[in-house]
């Protein structure tokens, strides 16, 4: 039986995880639990799963998770880096982090430097810091096993082929909830539409993501990382079915493809259960009412984010993380009607242009970066 640890348990992705866990309790144990503040469901998930430890960023001293883990003998680490502390423990056997935007990335290099595998859905772990994570994998005998849909489909399409067999990966994204929506309206679009995607029940955070295909570049490099390509090797194009989860074309050019029904619990119980592949009943694609897979190229004046994020890439430095932890207050600023939709790009851009150097940054570094355009955006 594997013990389990989720850092960001009262998320989408934690509670699918913890949905999916539930229906194989012969395989799966939740030893560790943690969210940033949503204490009510944190003891719901508390009280059915029982972990050894506990942790949430903001708690009030009167809520009864204190009590409750008390009487049960389960530690409650209480603080603003209370997953930093959790994640240093080291008596598990796979760590799933699905913490949102940039809190991410100390668990990340916590759990990967314990010399444990690591289930990864925050993808800014990896657009932070890959120069720092990937080389901890050897060190370590670590391993990632993403659990976004399109890093899954390219796990699972490259397992058992020999190295040197890779000629490109090609990145589906559904195109988000403004695809066909005529560009001179963008600037009324709501926050109530940017959050309604039209195929993934997803957080708000990566569904703002979504609708301004910021996501998709952090995938993309995310996916450089992880599979260690260049940039010649990584295409994405726009698939709004969402069955192709992504694919990958061989030196003889030959293609694999991945495909399933867009629900994220899949990928999520192929990380958890890998390498083995276990039932489910998240239901099956009926080929016979599939009309049409369909295929274009990303339009970079609709989705200037994702332009930004890939043309970042050849710049080097810090410009990446910049990017990605103005990304995650920026649409925290949009979350709270503070700026429009067509704000966003924007805004990300010129906090690029204003913290841009050209040193790689450590990991001490990329906290202060944090702290720093945090203050500058005026974010909460």
């Amino acid at each position: 039986m594997k013990k389990i640890s989720i850092f960001g348990s009262t998320g989408s992705v934690g509670t699918q995880t913890l949905s999916v866990i539930n229906a194989h309790q012969d395989k799966f144990k939740v030893s560790c639990l943690s969210c940033r503040e949503n204490a009510n469901l944190l003891l719901d998930q508390v009280k059915q799963f029982m972990p050894i430890k506990v942790a949430i960023d903001k708690i009030d001293s009167s809520h009864p998770l204190n009590d409750f883990c008390k009487k049960h003998s389960i530690e409650l680490i209480v603080g603003e880096d209370s997953s930093h502390v959790l994640s240093q423990y080291n008596e598990i056997d796979l760590a799933i982090n699905s913490i949102v935007g940039s809190a991410g990335l100390i668990p990340t290099i916590n759990t990967v430097s314990n010399s444990i595998d690591l289930a990864l859905s925050n993808k800014e772990s990896l657009v932070l810091g890959g120069h720092i994570i990937m080389p901890l994998l050897d060190v370590n005998s670590s391993q990632i096993i993403p659990v976004d849909s399109e890093h899954s489909a390219i796990f699972q399409c490259l397992h058992g082929e020999p190295d040197n067999s890779l000629k490109k990966i090609i990145l589906t994204g559904s195109g988000g909830p403004f695809l066909e929506r005529p560009l001179d309206s963008f600037d009324t679009i709501t926050k109530e539409e940017a959050l309604n995607h039209p195929k993934w029940n997803m957080g708000n955070k990566i569904s703002i993501d979504s609708a301004t295909m910021m996501n998709k570049g952090l995938e993309y490099i995310e996916a450089l990382w992880l599979f260690g390509v260049n940039t010649d090797q990584l295409d994405i194009v726009i698939h709004p079915q969402s069955i192709i989860h992504s694919f990958v074309q061989f030196i003889d050019d030959s293609y694999k493809a991945q495909l399933g029904v867009p629900d994220m619990k899949v990928p999520i119980q192929y990380a958890l259960s890998y390498p083995e592949r276990i039932h489910n009943n998240f239901g099956t694609l009926d080929f016979s009412e599939i009309n049409q897979f369909t295929f274009s190229t990303p339009d970079m004046n609709r989705y200037p984010c994702l332009k930004l994020a890939i043309d970042l890439v050849q710049e080097g430095g810090n410009s990446i993380p910049v990017m990605s932890i103005a990304n995650d207050h920026v649409v925290d600023l949009f979350l709270n009607d503070k700026i429009r939709f067509l704000d966003i790009p924007k805004t990300i851009e010129k906090t690029v242009k204003k913290f841009q150097s050209k040193e790689k940054p450590n990991t001490e570094d990329l906290i202060q970066l944090n702290q720093e355009i945090k203050v500058y955006l005026g974010s909460n």
